[in-house]
């Protein structure tokens, strides 16, 4: 048996193929993610799982070995989700117009679907990082950088450092905001926009 790379989690078995097997990966997924956000991770196994799934638990284990298998599978899909919005928002042409959307599908990420995402928060500092969300983690900051270059936006001296400092307002609030259980999906976007419009237009600033 081959040990599992300290820097990498458990991986699916195998990759669904067909339509068919792609929905049974699909319902085991969700599945998963609907046990987390009802029962929390005491009622998180891999007997639940597939009971809810409507599969054997041997059909289960062809594609997931573990349950941490199951919550890298539905890390992966949460983020990718979240990237398919920010490329969204990355295709209107004016900065402002699209880094707001950006918060916009930042915040409803977590609001979506609350419980469950501040679940995954936690298990993806728990959990190392798989190829699969690193290369989705480093499209989505790759969308940022773009938008922050937009001509309407505050030129940012050094673009990398505006970048993370962005990133990192925006989880740290949003994150903390889904800690205190908020479920205003407004208010908060409104909080974001002006922390992370702040630091843009105070960043330009040569004030000592």
């Amino acid at each position: 048996m081959t040990a599992q790379a300290p820097d990498q989690r458990a991986r699916p078995r195998k990759q669904p193929r067909q339509a068919r097997a792609r929905h049974t990966v699909e319902a085991i997924i969700e599945a998963s993610a609907r046990i987390l956000e009802e029962q929390g991770h005491g009622g998180f196994t891999t007997n639940a799982v597939a009971e809810l799934a409507g599969v054997s638990i041997g059909t289960l284990y062809q594609y997931f070995p573990d349950k941490d298998a199951l919550l890298g599978a539905l890390i992966a899909r949460e983020t990718t989700l979240l990237v398919e919005e920010a490329e969204a928002a990355c295709s209107m042409a004016a900065g402002e117009q699209a880094l707001n959307a950006l918060i916009v599908a930042a915040v409803r990420h977590q609001v979506r679907r609350p419980r469950l995402a501040r679940l995954l928060d936690f298990e993806e500092g728990r959990l190392p990082l798989d190829t699969e969300t690193q290369v989705v983690r480093t499209r989505f900051m790759a969308i940022l950088a773009e938008i922050l270059a937009r001509s309407d936006l505050p030129r940012q001296s050094e673009m990398a450092t505006a970048t993370g400092d962005v990133a990192a307002i925006m989880r740290g609030m949003i994150d903390a905001a889904g800690e205190r259980g908020e479920h205003g999906e407004e208010a908060l976007v409104a909080r974001v926009r002006r922390a992370v419009l702040g630091y843009l237009l105070i960043a330009t600033c040569s004030c000592p």
